[in-house]
């Protein structure tokens, strides 16, 4: 009978990593989790969030980020996890104060909040409309036209690559290596389409368990627990809009970083050295808007600074694009 032998290298591997990484998301959705660890969750879903869109801006074009799909996916399961458990602290543990969830949870409806239940949950309801209605609507109108496009022109790039390998201009290899390409951005817009229809139930998600936490929270709390009405109104309004904000953030970054992703479309390069080059293209059109930002900051009950700032700093640019095309010239 052969030894069993454990190997320490094999579990560092990258597939078995997400493989365990997978199932603690899962383990959170069913066991109760600590706040020390909800508040470790709640890092790491901010970290993932930003390391997304950070990437998005930096890729030179769509299919270079071809796992965005997967990763979407995979936080947004992280984000339910992190939802499910932090709805059984609220509920389970609410009365005992607003560091029942964890440190994270109260630190951003303290910050946010500013001690006002009212100006939470405005600006809760400000990023749930900007991220359902104005980015994942947007979003995912791109990815279905995108989708419906890239699968459209599919055989039309295959007669067109059957014609050059025919005519002597590209290898077989290269015939074969650009129908992977071709094969690979129809499948990445099909399933960022479908990923996109994630994003926007995750938006209606959000609301339904911030009213859960408050509404169930708050009746436990008086029913059960005995506090009087005003304080568990304060304590589980804290801790639910605190939930909520925590948890809608990243969804509203990933979500901005869905649609980057989208608009680039046939753009080649990373976005930041696009749009310089591009805007910056036109010295005329920053003369044009600096002079303009000048005629604002003059006008009677606007403020001077903010619309003089702009002004200089446009013509600045004016300035320093013109003079580059006149040395290239």
């Amino acid at each position: 009978m052969p030894a069993l032998k454990f190997d320490l290298a094999t579990l560092y591997q990258p597939t078995v990593l997400l493989a365990v990484a997978l199932m603690a998301v899962i383990v959170m959705m069913i066991l109760p989790m600590p706040a020390f660890v909800l508040d470790l969750g709640l890092a790491a879903s901010f970290a993932i969030a930003i390391l997304i869109f950070t990437v998005t801006l930096f890729i030179g074009r769509p299919l270079d980020f071809s796992t965005f799909p997967t990763i979407l996916l995979a936080s947004l399961m992280l984000r339910l996890s992190l939802n499910v458990s932090s709805t059984k602290l609220i509920i389970g543990k609410g009365h005992e104060g607003t560091a029942a969830a964890g440190h994270v949870i109260e630190g951003f409806a303290m910050f946010i909040m500013g001690g006002s239940v009212a100006m939470g949950l405005v600006v809760f309801c400000v990023l749930l409309i900007v991220n359902f209605i104005v980015i994942t609507k947007g979003a995912g109108r791109m990815a279905e036209v995108g989708a419906r496009f890239a699968l459209d022109a599919m055989p039309g790039k295959q007669l067109a690559i059957d014609a050059d390998m025919a005519a002597g201009a590209i290898t077989h290899e290269e015939a074969r290596e650009r129908r992977r390409i071709e094969q690979e951005e129809t499948t990445f817009f099909g399933s960022l389409d479908g990923a996109s229809k994630f994003v926007k139930g995750d938006a209606v998600a959000g609301l339904l368990i911030t009213l859960i936490n408050l509404v169930v929270g708050l009746a436990i709390g008086v029913m059960v627990h005995g506090l009087p009405m005003g304080e568990a109104f304060r304590t589980y309004s804290i801790l639910a809009v605190g939930d909520g904000l925590v948890t809608q953030l990243p969804a509203v970054i990933i979500s901005i970083a869905a649609a980057m992703l989208l608009s680039k479309g046939g753009l080649i390069g990373s976005t930041d050295r696009a749009l310089i080059g591009q805007l910056g293209g036109y010295p005329t059109a920053l003369g044009t808007v600096a002079v303009l930002m000048a005629f604002f900051a003059f006008i009677p009950g606007l403020p001077l600074v903010p619309f003089l700032i702009g002004a200089v700093a446009l013509g600045a640019a004016a300035w320093v694009a013109r003079k580059g095309q006149a040395e290239k010239a």
